[in-house]
Parts: C-alpha cells; sequence; structure tokens
C-alpha cells in the first residue's frame, strides 16, 4: 500500500466523517452531500489505486485541491479553525503526499 493510497483513504474518510458529524450538528444537508460524495470518490480513488489504475492518484489529488480550496473558503469566511482550517492541513498533507509520489513515478516511469 503506496503512502499516496493511504493519505487518499484517510482524506476519503475524514471527508465522510466530517459531512455526517457537519449534518449531525448543524442539520447541513450541504455539508452531508458533499462530505459524503467527495468521500466516495477518494474511497473509489483508493480503490483504483489498489487496482494499479494510473489515473486514480490523479483524480484523488484534484478532489483533494477542490476540497481544500471550498474548505480554505469556509475558513476566510467563518475563521473557525475546526473543522475548516483541520480539513485544510490535512488536505495539504494529502496533495503533498500524492505530488510526491506521482512526481517519483514520472521519475522511475511508474505511476502506482
Amino acid at each position: 500500500m503506496s503512502l499516496g493510497m493511504i493519505a487518499t483513504l484517510v482524506y476519503g474518510v475524514l471527508a465522510i466523517v466530517g459531512g455526517i458529524v457537519g449534518y449531525k450538528k448543524a442539520q447541513s444537508k450541504i455539508s452531508l452531500m458533499a462530505g459524503v460524495s467527495s468521500g466516495i470518490l477518494l474511497l473509489a480513488a483508493a480503490f483504483g489505486q489498489a487496482q494499479g489504475w494510473g489515473w486514480a492518484l490523479i483524480f484523488a489529488l484534484v478532489i483533494s485541491v477542490v476540497l481544500v480550496l471550498a474548505f480554505v473558503g469556509r475558513y476566510v469566511k467563518t475563521r473557525k479553525f475546526m473543522p475548516s482550517g483541520l480539513m485544510v492541513i490535512l488536505g495539504i498533507v494529502a496533495i503533498a503526499v500524492m505530488v510526491y509520489q506521482i512526481i517519483g513515478g514520472l521519475n522511475t516511469g511508474l505511476m502506482v
């Protein structure tokens, strides 16, 4: 299991949990739909990485970038660290791991 796959799995699970918690705390259906759908997409990308599909890591990277941008916007608006700030930090870590793996894969001719 690669670091990129682990980062994708962790960020996907956190997105799902965050969406559920957002719904429970604020009755936010948008948080629920966005968190669960983006989390499922990230879990699907992790599955694709496990299957050796080279595009799956790029897919996970794109989803993660979109999530980080959304959470940055929310953080700027609310100035609350939880959950936005935490998800920005975790998202940046996940993106860094994914980019590192992509660059390493390009250098070796493998992107798994």
